[in-house]
């Protein structure tokens, strides 16, 4: 008895914190959101550069010994 009320209740706040979810996201991005997100991009653009640049070194690097 006593675990199908305590399993009722799990079920019922998920389902609450999945409703909260869904209406926490909006798509109203200000500008503060955009100029945030672009920073982001080119934050990861600037990593793959340098991660393809470190590539390509050790790539030369191995051919040079060999």
């Amino acid at each position: 008895m006593r675990s199908d009320l305590l399993k009722k209740m799990a079920m019922a706040m998920m389902l609450g914190m999945m409703a909260f979810g869904v209406v926490a996201c909006d798509n109203d991005d200000g500008p503060a959101e955009k100029a945030g997100e672009s920073v982001d991009n080119a934050m990861d653009d600037a990593g793959q550069t340098m991660e393809n640049a470190g590539d390509n070194i050790q790539d030369k690097a191995e051919d040079a010994k060999n």
